[in-house]
């Protein structure tokens, strides 16, 4: 009981966040332009948070529509957390155009193995396709999505971006997708119980840290000119002769 209380206490607590942050971006058209990507993420949370707390009021929990509900939403949000990856990226290589081609075809080819080996839990939970199948599939998505965040903070490190505020909203996708990844694979081991309920608040308390990070980032962190700083080379001309 007190494990539900602090679920829904986080849920409804994120969406109140979520939306705040969405009316100070759209009250502001050139933040709302600077930061679509986040606010595009953003509107998928609040947009799937809602639909679900309307099923749940109306026909509860155990109905086979918030199942319904449920799972295409879940589908939907783990392509949304992918593509959000990958528009990060695509800014943090805005000034890099070789590097670019490089990361594009590296997350190309992490959705295709994401999808195939996903494939191979279709083999196995055919009958249960609504439930095994995209619970496979989030899962090794979110791990997909945690290694390449992390590989997108350490590739803005080696660039030495400019982009604060990117940095930023880097580290909050960080703590999203910590918690989905470690949860449902413990879920997945030990199965239904309190590893269920854990999961829920984890997911709800992973959520609510890349909030405030987000939060901080697009309201306090003043606007940068976004790049990478580049080392000055000396010319030919300027190197000493001994």
């Amino acid at each position: 009981m007190a494990t539900n209380l602090v679920s829904y206490g986080l849920q409804y607590g994120c969406m109140l966040i979520e939306a705040a942050l969405l009316c100070y971006c759209v009250a502001s058209a050139r933040r709302a332009k600077e930061e679509l990507t986040p606010v595009l993420y953003l509107g998928a949370l609040l947009g799937a948070a809602a639909a679900r707390s309307a099923v749940l009021l109306i026909y509860g929990y155990g109905s086979p529509k918030y199942a319904y509900v449920y799972w295409p939403t879940d589908f939907l949000l783990v392509i949304a957390a992918f593509l959000l990856v990958c528009l990060f990226f695509r800014r943090a290589c805005m000034h890099q155009e070789k590097l670019w081609r490089f990361v594009r075809l590296l997350l190309f080819f992490s959705f295709v193995l994401v999808v195939g080996i996903s494939g191979l839990s279709f083999l196995a939970h055919y009958p249960d396709l609504s439930r095994s199948y995209i619970t496979e599939f989030s899962q090794n998505m979110y791990f997909t999505c945690l290694v390449l965040n992390t590989l997108l903070y350490l590739m803005l490190q080696q660039i030495e971006s400019t982009d604060e505020r990117l940095g930023l909203l880097v580290c909050g996708v960080g703590i999203q997708f910590a918690g989905p990844a470690a949860s449902m694979a413990l879920l997945h081991l030990t199965g239904e119980g309190f590893a269920a309920s854990l999961n829920s608040v984890t997911l709800r308390v992973c959520t609510l840290g890349m909030l405030l990070v987000w939060a901080y980032a697009i309201v306090r962190v003043k606007d940068k000119q976004t790049g990478v700083t580049r080392r000055r080379v000396p010319a030919f001309a300027e190197v000493p002769v001994d």
